[in-house]
């Protein structure tokens, strides 16, 4: 808003000019994010805590300490996180790029099947919300719009093509399979975001590391001489989504500050699928989709956890891990939660880095 406002005015005021520079307004998007979050933190937790009374609703068969360290934490937090990252993008990225609106309201999209989802456990008193086959169908609903809006927006060849990581100068043309896969990758890095969001400050800080490494790649994608220089495909307006990317890192940072152990408030499913849509969008855009893979590893692998144990159990009887998602293996091994946080923190830094390592390694 501010940029549509103000950088007009730039030939006559000399000091609007700030405003045509990416890197200043993302780093206001982030401070701006920052500060809603510290401000309405506090106000947003006791109104969660006073409407939902006995908080989250614990999983009878997750490990027992649950039951006693988190029981009465409200969940819904990912309010805090979606109101930051709102204000912030509103107020500082280019609201006449198309690119800014599709990222936007699918995060709100996912954002409103998480509160649905939240919401039902709250009035059950149950672990339980949504039908697995009703979020589902929201989720491809919200993800199959989106990738349909991004074709239209993309020029071709690069509207319906994927590209590949470590390889320079290949695009594989899925014609309108396309859609489909996109869909998919939206949808599948919400579900993973979710699943990963199981002990506290677990999930936001390899949310912002996620997030951070795509700021880095919407910023280089968007700039022609940035992509050229780097053998990368050049996407017109992704740029854009940096500011975006921001302004989460700023709302998740300022979440952090009441998740940290022990939490104040759980982000729920409301800022988890989220954060997870919002995620997979960016990659779409930016044509990363398959270095979304390595970025957000630690996602895919408490995906592929709880896969191989279902497929484990069904198969043959018995289980690959003492418990699923993997984080609570471990925990049901005796490592204290404080570790597996960290050390899970420790390998999404890595994760991150390999991926950005991708734009050079060609």
């Amino acid at each position: 808003m501010l940029y549509n406002l103000l950088y007009p005015l730039a030939e006559d005021i000399g000091i609007f000019n700030i405003f045509q520079y990416l890197t200043f307004r993302t780093g206001a998007a982030t401070i701006t994010a920052l500060i809603v979050s510290f401000v309405f933190g506090p106000g947003l937790i006791r109104v969660l805590r006073r409407r939902q009374g006995k908080g989250q609703p614990i999983r009878a068969d997750g490990p027992e300490r649950h039951l006693l360290t988190k029981q009465g934490t409200p969940t819904m937090g990912g309010f805090l996180i979606l109101l930051g990252l709102l204000i912030g993008t509103l107020l500082w990225a280019d609201l006449t790029n198309q690119y800014v609106w599709v990222i936007l309201l699918v995060t709100v999209g996912f954002g409103l099947v998480g509160f649905l989802d939240d919401l039902m456990k709250i009035m059950r008193r149950h672990s339980r919300g949504l039908s697995g086959k009703l979020k589902l169908a929201l989720e491809i609903a919200i993800g199959v719009g989106a990738a349909v809006w991004l074709v239209a927006i993309a020029d071709a060849p690069m509207d319906k093509s994927l590209a590949l990581p470590f390889v320079k100068s290949v695009m594989l043309d899925l014609g309108w399979f396309f859609v489909p896969f996109a869909a998919f990758v939206m949808v599948g890095a919400s579900n993973a975001v979710n699943l990963t969001d199981g002990l506290d400050g677990l999930a936001i800080f390899p949310i912002m590391v996620a997030t951070a490494c795509f700021a880095i790649i919407a910023y280089l994608v968007g700039n022609a001489i940035f992509a050229n220089y780097l053998q990368i495909h050049h996407v017109p307006g992704t740029g854009e989504l940096t500011v975006f990317c921001g302004a989460m890192v700023g709302a998740c940072l300022g979440f952090l500050w009441f998740n940290a152990p022990p939490a104040m408030v759980f982000m729920g499913d409301t800022g988890s699928l989220a954060a997870g849509g919002a995620l997979g969008t960016i990659a779409v855009a930016t044509k990363h989709e398959l270095v979304l893979i390595i970025i957000g590893g630690l996602f895919v692998l408490e995906t592929v956890s709880v896969i191989v144990q279902v497929a484990s159990f069904k198969l043959t009887g018995r289980r690959v891990f003492r418990m699923a998602p993997l984080h609570h293996h471990f925990e049901k091994k005796g490592l204290a939660e404080p570790t597996i946080v960290i050390r899970f923190w420790i390998v999404a830094v890595i994760l991150g880095l390999l991926g950005l390592a991708s734009l050079k390694l060609r």
